[in-house]
């Protein structure tokens, strides 16, 4: 039984301790302080500990869905940050460029200069000479009207991607807070569902997985019940035989939050790699795996598409024919295969669908 739970054994710890004070209130005030009392939120029996578990790990799950899109979003707002400080580089060199030629614009006016026009061509035998070099100064002054048009665009355009950066780099200073604060929540409630299984004892350990196998083939049957499944029996694509073909090359390697391979993954770590593999890029989340991919009914499911799971889209499976798929459950556990109805369906998805 579960260490320090109420039972029959609590019941003689009880008696004990009655006796215990008993003695004490014989031997005056010097006794032994009392145990302190139970913590009222410790699950008691297996059940609970299975439902607390489920919970923690579940918990686990979404914030690794969390910390996975603030990790993608954070790579693009990185891309786009050493793209805007490339241009904006490259903006700064053209107006240095901009800038020396104004210079040299100038001095050379500075240089053709002097008498007003009126007074040098009374002052020039060749007048015709004097008023072809007024045209090429008038020529000159256009060029140089150009140069302080283009330089007006070019700080103009180096401000504006200035802004740009910045809001690029809150961005990303966002993201990878909440990529922080995901990871926090990650670790914190693996650590508690560790700390929960630690407290049990072998044989508490192997009925649990009993219970957590009866439970999937429960919630299974009565998929089966459903009739959801009937008439399934769709063959794989071309692309989704090459991706079903990826994870169960996978089966067997360990479940690690975050994970894309290739020697561990998380759930939808494999599935967006098995698609990668099939030269599909998918979303990375299973949420976004649901909510941007076309769905499809169960009844039209075919291995390859997705099975998303759970009301909140946490989880996510392969579906590879006869009523199974693969995935990669939570951590402590490997990539295995497993009954298609063991959980919550929520829809299917289907990466190669054409429009």
């Amino acid at each position: 039984m579960i260490r320090n739970a109420i039972g029959r054994g609590g019941r003689a710890a009880v008696a004990v301790v009655a006796l215990c004070a008993v003695t004490a209130s014989a031997q005056g005030p010097a006794a032994a302080a009392p145990s302190p009392a139970p913590d009222p939120a410790r699950p008691t029996s297996l059940t609970e500990v299975r439902e607390e578990l489920d919970r923690l790990y579940h918990d686990a799950e979404v914030a690794t869905d969390t910390y996975n899109a603030a990790e993608e979003r954070a790579a693009g707002q990185s891309a786009r940050v050493a793209a805007l400080a490339e241009e904006m580089a490259s903006g700064k060199a053209a107006l240095k460029r901009l800038t020396f030629r104004m210079g040299a614009a100038a001095r050379a006016q500075y240089r053709s200069g002097g008498l007003p026009l009126d007074v040098r061509l009374l002052l020039s035998t060749d007048p015709d000479d004097v008023l072809d070099e007024v045209g090429r100064a008038r020529q000159a002054q256009h060029g140089v009207d150009a140069l302080l048009r283009e330089q007006t665009r070019v700080q103009k355009e180096l401000r504006a991607k200035s802004e740009a950066a910045a809001a690029q780099l809150k961005k990303l200073q966002g993201s990878r807070k909440a990529g922080a604060d995901a990871r926090g929540r990650i670790e914190k409630r693996i650590a508690a569902a560790r700390t929960l299984e630690t407290r049990l004892e072998e044989k508490e350990r192997r009925r649990l997985l009993e219970m957590q196998k009866e439970s999937a083939d429960e919630a299974h049957a009565d998929f089966l019940k459903s009739g959801k499944l009937k008439g399934v029996g769709g063959g794989a694509s071309e692309e989704g035989a090459i991706a079903v073909a990826f994870v169960t090359e996978q089966l067997g390697k360990p479940y690690e939050w975050a994970a894309e391979g290739p020697d561990t993954y998380d759930c939808s770590g494999l599935t967006s790699q098995a698609w990668a593999a099939a030269k599909r890029i998918i979303p990375r989340t299973s949420q976004e795996q649901w909510r941007q991919l076309p769905r499809v009914g169960l009844k039209d499911m075919r291995p390859g598409d997705l099975i998303i799971y759970h009301e909140d889209a946490s989880h996510v499976g392969m579906y590879i024919g006869n009523g199974s798929i693969i995935h990669a459950p939570r951590p402590g556990r490997n990539i295995t295969v497993a009954d298609a109805g063991s959980m919550f369906v929520l829809g299917v998805v289907r990466p190669d669908q054409r429009p």
